[in-house]
């Protein structure tokens, strides 16, 4: 069976009146609750994560509309995790954060398809806009 495009999960979601769904993956739990609150006063519906391997296990890649996920993740990284969804053929936009990546992660991450790179501390602002525009892509 078709896995369904992001395209077509988005407008599935829409039509049924459910808030679009942002995925939070950081190891840190306050920047998980800080994000998700943000995101939530913004009208997001959010699922966060500890770890890639919990984003990837818990079947929500299929619901969410946008990645938020921290470069340094112990297991499998962000840009591992990156990686991963393509080899998957899913298609899923991701703004990736980071206190400490260097310029070659966030050159990576952006020739791969990130829809942005943000290192911490980032206005909540910038954080938006972002989203928004991945989500439009």
């Amino acid at each position: 069976m078709d896995r369904p495009s992001t395209l077509d999960g988005r407008l599935e979601h829409m039509s049924k009146g459910l808030k679009e769904n942002i995925a939070i993956i950081d190891d840190d739990v306050l920047v998980r609750e800080t994000l998700g609150d943000c995101m939530e006063s913004a009208g997001y519906a959010t699922e966060s994560f500890g770890s890639a391997e919990h984003f990837l296990a818990s079947g929500s890649v299929q619901n969410a509309v946008c990645l938020i996920v921290d470069v340094q993740l112990p297991g499998i990284t962000g840009l591992e995790l990156q990686d991963t969804l393509a080899g998957n053929c899913r298609r899923v936009p991701i703004v990736f954060i980071s206190a400490r990546a260097s310029q070659s992660d966030r050159e990576k991450a952006m020739r791969h398809g990130a829809a942005g790179f943000l290192s911490k501390p980032f206005r909540r602002d910038e954080l938006l806009r972002l989203v928004r525009l991945a989500i439009r892509r």
